[in-house]
């Protein structure tokens, strides 16, 4: 598997074309590649993304655009300080289903926060990995089930994840938030949940660099989408 670092604020939108041009000229043959990157702030809409999701966004010299894509789920922000991972990967020659790619880019996560003293959960029904704000670097599980009303309750979304695939192979990916201004997040009900907390490494009280997190990440996806 190729790796690319792409490099830090690169502008969202030519990689979003150039990944899905990659996809579409892929061959069977052709081999699978991660590309890390960092962008500057943007939202971005997945295909179920609902415009009043983005609660305000005023003209001027802070406004953030929104792109629309094709991936699944909502509204989502990528900014400095966001190791941000688009495998492109062949899923019918790796013998795995969307289902199972998810998980492995879960894991992958998991393993890299817990690298880092960090203890990620899985939330279900919605993807993504969370950390317990009052006890980040404890490893007791989620009570199960959560609160019916509030099901983030005591939670914050440190990564995010939103895929798109076509004729079996992926594009779009992972974003795990390092050291960020988190304050674009108030402007969004983040991948479509009002009131959700979104949290980086830096508040949690872990000081480590962007590219020591790209470079832990990137590894961890190339072990758990390598065959």
């Amino acid at each position: 598997m190729l790796i690319k670092n792409l490099g830090r604020q690169v502008p969202y939108e030519p990689t979003y074309q150039a990944m899905a041009a990659f996809t579409e000229a892929r061959q069977a043959d052709t081999p699978d590649e991660l590309w890390v990157v960092e962008h500057p702030p943007v939202f971005t809409q997945g295909l179920a993304g609902k415009a009043d999701h983005v609660l305000f966004n005023p003209p001027g010299p802070n406004h953030i655009p929104v792109v629309q894509t094709n991936r699944g789920g909502q509204v989502t922000y990528h900014g400095p300080g966001q190791v941000v991972v688009y495998p492109l990967i062949d899923l019918k020659r790796q013998g795995i289903y969307v289902k199972e790619y998810v998980f492995r880019l879960e894991q992958a996560i998991i393993k890299t926060l817990e690298t880092f003293g960090v203890t990620g959960h899985r939330v279900g029904g919605a993807p993504g990995i969370y950390v317990k704000l009052e006890d980040p670097f404890g490893h007791s599980a989620l009570t199960e089930p959560r609160h019916p009303q509030d099901p983030f309750r005591g939670l914050g979304k440190v990564a995010a994840l939103g895929i798109k695939v076509s004729r079996h192979c992926t594009y779009h990916g992972v974003a795990l938030n390092v050291a960020m201004d988190l304050s674009p997040y108030d402007r969004i009900n983040p991948c479509g949940y009002a009131g959700m907390r979104t949290i980086d490494l830096a508040t949690l009280g872990v000081q480590v660099s962007w590219d020591e997190v790209a470079a832990e990440l990137a590894q961890r996806l190339e072990s758990y989408l390598t065959p």
